[in-house]
């Protein structure tokens, strides 16, 4: 498990922005930290991809470059994870895409998980990052990874949320203990309601409007 606010660097910046109260009442601010967060997660998950050498000719001469040789496939849990989505398309820039509806029935305590809706290329033999801005419970997520295996088995997956609590943490290496996990920030838990604590409130009403 990989959380970028354990070392100093910009990332906690764009994450204090999308937890401030008087900064996040400007949603193209919001949307736009979360792009940024999610290009500096695909950086560091850049990483992990394989490379090879390629040689490229420059006006002046050629030379050898390391050059990755697979992007991952990009499933995004509508409707916050889009700007989260649109920051790893900017750096994985040849990466597909995949899109799931899923969302939580509220008003009650006994949480439950809807997916309606998704759509994907073959997630076969892959590599499959599933991005969503909140690991709250953890159970939409592991249920999208589930409901995503009709489109083939990705031989390696990871999730990448902005802000995760220990309970969604601890369900997502229960279920899917072969996922690696990239955050921005653990958080302390889930309240009685199921929301992370500090948590930055309702990722998809900052961004696109409150829902009715």
């Amino acid at each position: 498990m990989h959380i970028l606010t354990q070392e100093n660097s910009i990332a906690s910046y764009f994450l204090a922005q999308l937890r401030d109260v008087t900064v996040q009442k400007d949603s193209m601010r919001f949307r736009r930290n979360l792009e940024r967060l999610g290009e500096i997660m695909a950086y560091e998950i850049s990483k992990t991809l394989p490379f090879s050498p390629k040689k490229v000719q420059t006006p002046l001469a050629e030379t050898t470059v390391n050059l990755p040789i697979e992007f991952p496939v990009l499933a995004t849990v509508l409707r916050a994870g889009l700007p989260f989505h649109h920051g790893f398309l900017n750096y994985f820039d040849a990466s597909e895409s995949a899109f799931v509806a899923a969302y939580r029935i509220e008003k009650t305590h006994d949480l439950q998980i809807q997916v309606d809706y998704m759509t994907s290329v073959s997630l076969e033999n892959k590599i499959l990052l599933l991005v969503d801005p909140m690991l709250a419970t953890g159970k939409s997520l592991a249920l999208t990874y589930q409901a995503m295996l009709r489109f083939g088995v990705p031989r390696e997956t990871h999730i990448a949320a902005a802000v995760a609590s220990p309970e969604g943490v601890a369900h997502i290496q229960q279920e899917l203990p072969n996922v690696k996990l990239w955050l921005g920030a653990l958080d302390e838990k889930l309240n009685e309601f199921s929301y992370i604590i500090p948590g930055l409130g309702d990722a998809g009403n900052l961004a696109y409007g409150a829902k009715l």
